[in-house]
């Protein structure tokens, strides 16, 4: 043994004959002459030695106990399994990865689809079943297969019937249901046409959302709505990568697990009011999904694998235009106006009464509205160019309807014209002329907002001063120019309207737009300008049952304008008879 070993020499050689070295390294120890030297030197080797075997038990000791952890959970994982298949809550001993493999061959998946959910199954089979990664796994396997890739509903191609569904559920925009039944004439005719995304552009209440319901009610596609007002973050469109925690698919991959069908009919809601932030711009990610000649391939970040939508029906509303230039692009505009006051009546006996009454719990014969106490309604109490705010003030009749027969034990609360004061308190609006008689410098004139038409008044004045003109009431820029236009067109045709030139030189004129709080822009009251203040310099008072709308140039000329027929119900709501509009 080495303890008998009484020449150091012999020590030193005998320890290195047992070292695990290299033949290099006993060469070079046999080749040292002093016994010191070959003593340290078989020390060094030594010491490195241990420290291998140190690290060698390092790791030994490490993966015996991640063998323990493994075999400890596998044990439990089986006893929680047991348990649970003799409560009855378990899989009765069927295997999870055998069941999702059967799904995957069950569910007919795209080729790239196929391959990514068996690739991620395979995956699941190696890994621990309580583990963190797994659940990840199986969420996602859940996801692709309860996406609809080919299953499809079955599309109504009876034009007619389509027809009759949209007369009953919508009274007037005959233009805008002669468009969707061409639409849907065509798809019956020609099913793979990738027909326009349609986007319903309208003031508030007139029924865009409804309408998208009875389309897909008339063609018998399933109904998702998404709605996109407030959405900032491109991933809402596009899902989350599944690197995050809580990762989910976007809200169009969720919509169509919803609809679950490929060929639903998707209303994308309230498309104007999306935002844009430093996480991304959701406009730019529905660029794909709106275009038909793209959505074939739509990529949803947390999918990993492109997902069909050329069999989506996509339907979009809107209150205005505001929107990026290459979104309106991809989408044909149907405008929805206003409804004239006969619309809204019509609306209101067909369908809003009855709804309302429904809703109170009041039979048919227990309530009535007349028709005379309908037009009041719309015309003192509401003015708007929908019918939601009609809506809630027939609401509210149905609630004094109620009270008035549990309170006083009466069969049949009748409102009419007469009594509707009672019921509805004190009229808000004044109908009728705009003004109580014909003024000098007071003009109607008319405006378009995204809520509807408006009437806009607008008064002049003349005071002694050096010839220059002061515009009040909040008027923007394009507003302004058009005054400074107006009074340029006058001052150049002086002659013509009977005023004589140095008359300019020693009157000041003030134009000013009333509710001075309220911002306005625009060209097209031009004309009215022009009008108000001839009316003001010549002392001819103007008609107050005649409206104008128009843009006048510095030559006189009167150019064309929008939003013609909102104008118009605008008028028509403030009982004016008589609109100048351009030819």
């Amino acid at each position: 043994s080495v303890n008998q070993i009484d020449d150091p020499s012999k020590l030193a050689d005998t320890v290195a004959s047992h070292l695990g070295l290299k033949i290099s390294d006993k060469q070079e120890l046999l080749e040292i002459d002093t016994t010191a030297e070959r003593l340290e030197r078989v020390f060094s080797h030594m010491e490195s030695e241990i420290g291998v075997l140190q690290v060698e038990k390092k790791i030994r000791n490490r993966v015996k106990r991640q063998m323990e952890k493994t075999q400890r959970e596998y044990y439990l994982n089986e006893q929680l399994k047991a348990i649970q298949k003799e409560l009855g809550e378990g899989e009765d001993g069927k295997d999870e990865t055998a069941e999702l493999e059967a799904k995957i061959k069950a569910t007919k998946l795209s080729k790239e689809a196929r391959e990514k959910a068996l690739s991620e199954l395979k995956k699941l089979r190696s890994m621990s079943p309580m583990s963190a990664e797994a659940t990840v796994v199986r969420n996602y396997l859940d996801w692709i297969l309860g996406i609809p890739w080919k299953k499809r509903s079955k599309i109504k191609n009876d034009v007619l019937e389509a027809e009759r569904i949209l007369n009953e559920d919508h009274y007037g925009l005959e233009k805008v249901k002669e468009r969707i039944i061409e639409y849907l004439a065509v798809q019956s005719r020609s099913p793979k046409l990738r027909g326009a995304i349609l986007c319903l552009v309208g003031p508030p209440g007139v029924g865009k959302t409804s309408l998208g319901k009875s389309i897909a009610k008339a063609t018998g596609r399933n109904f998702v709505r998404m709605s996109l007002g407030g959405v900032r973050d491109e991933a809402e469109v596009r899902g989350h990568r599944r690197t995050y925690i809580g990762s989910m698919p976007g809200k169009v991959i969720q919509g169509m697990k919803k609809a679950k069908t490929s060929n639903p009919l998707f209303l994308l809601d309230e498309i104007d009011k999306l935002g844009n932030d430093w996480r991304g711009d959701p406009s730019s990610a529905l660029l794909e999904v709106l275009d038909p000649e793209q959505n074939a391939t739509f990529a949803d970040h947390y999918l990993e694998v492109d997902y069909d939508l050329s069999d989506v029906m996509f339907v979009t509303t809107a209150n205005s235009l505001k929107m990026p230039q290459p979104l309106l692009d991809r989408m044909e505009i149907i405008r929805i106006p206003g409804y004239t006051e006969d619309e809204k009546v019509q609306i209101a006996k067909r369908h809003l009464v009855n709804k309302q009454g429904e809703a109170h719990g009041l039979k048919p014969d227990e309530w009535s509205i007349s028709d005379e106490a309908l037009h009041e309604l719309i015309r003192t109490y509401t003015r708007e160019a929908g019918v939601r705010n009609l809506e809630r003030e027939i609401a509210n009749l149905a609630r004094k309807a109620v009270k008035e027969i549990v309170t006083s034990k009466v069969k049949k609360v009748a409102i009419t014209k007469k009594n509707l004061e009672k019921f509805s308190g004190v009229p808000r609006f004044r109908y009728g002329e705009t003004e109580a008689e014909d003024m000098v410098g007071v003009v109607t004139g008319l405006a378009w907002t995204e809520v509807g038409g408006e009437i806009l008044t607008i008064e002049s004045l003349l005071l002694p001063g050096k010839g220059s003109i002061k515009q009040t009431g909040k008027l923007g820029d394009v507003m302004q120019e058009s005054v400074a236009a107006a009074y340029s067109y006058i001052r150049s045709r002086a002659t013509q309207f009977g005023i004589k030139p140095p008359f300019f030189d020693k009157r000041d004129i003030h134009v000013h737009v009333p509710e001075g709080a309220t911002p306005k822009d625009g060209p097209s009251a031009g004309i009215a300008m022009a009008t108000s203040i001839v009316s003001a310099i010549t002392n001819i008072p103007i008609r107050r049952d005649i409206a104008m709308t128009g843009e006048i140039t510095l030559r006189g000329r009167v150019l064309p304008i929008g939003g013609l027929k909102e104008k118009l119900l605008a008028a028509l709501r403030a009982g004016i008879t008589t609109v100048i509009i351009p030819k």
